[in-house]
């Protein structure tokens, strides 16, 4: 085979799969090119490259492909010239091998996402469990709707047992002596479950976080 010939068959394989390439990079949903916008498909040695999208590859490849020919203009030695083509054959087989596995990776994703998603779960519950808010039920714990519940329904409470204390302190000043321990020790109470209250409040808050945190990083 002549280098002419070379030059032209690797032109015609980078566009055949170029037209694979492009097809698998368009038919890629939203949600897979996210989950993988950060993974490392291929060796440094082969491509620099990050994420599902192979269009990136080809570009390299078209470079690899008009180095070559330059190597060929200069008259460089066939040594030179054949460790060139086999790197060039090497990238072919890694692109070739990622639109075959892409499907594979995703799912490996998935599995990944949801076992961390179950341990999560397992570590909050856990954590409920020893918080010393055993009045919420777990499974408001991992639900966000539900937990916006809880909140508001605390944040009303919160509110309420402050407008009995208010109304307390209020009679506290107008009562007689005889009535105002009895008075006093309502509005200690009272200020008992503020407080219970207020830390059921923020523990929630806390909780909400935690359980949004994962989606705002898949989100970015």
């Amino acid at each position: 085979m002549t280098t002419s010939e070379l030059i032209n068959r690797l032109k015609y394989q980078l566009k055949q799969l170029e037209q694979e390439v492009l097809q698998h990079d368009a038919h890629l949903p939203a949600g897979q090119r996210k989950m993988m916008q950060d993974v490392e498909r291929f060796n440094n040695e082969l491509f620099v490259q990050e994420g599902a999208q192979l269009k990136p590859c080809i570009d390299q490849l078209s470079k690899n492909v008009a180095q070559l020919q330059q190597l060929i203009n200069a008259k460089r030695s066939p040594y030179t010239i054949i460790s060139s083509c086999e790197k060039i054959q090497d990238r072919f087989s890694a692109v070739r091998r990622a639109l075959a596995t892409t499907g594979i990776n995703i799912k490996s994703l998935e599995q990944q996402k949801r076992t961390r998603r179950a341990h999560a779960i397992k570590r909050g519950v856990r954590a409920h469990q020893q918080s010393g808010f055993s009045w919420i039920a777990s499974n408001v714990m991992q639900n966000s709707h539900q937990l916006y519940e809880e909140l508001n329904k605390h944040l009303n409470w919160a509110k309420i047992i402050e407008q009995k204390i208010e109304n307390l302190q209020s009679s506290l000043d107008n009562c007689h002596s005889a009535d105002k321990i009895k008075l006093q020790n309502e509005i200690l109470a009272q200020h008992s479950r503020l407080g219970k209250c207020r830390q059921a409040t923020s523990y929630i808050e806390d909780r909400i976080q935690l359980f949004e945190r994962p989606f705002k990083g898949q989100n970015r």
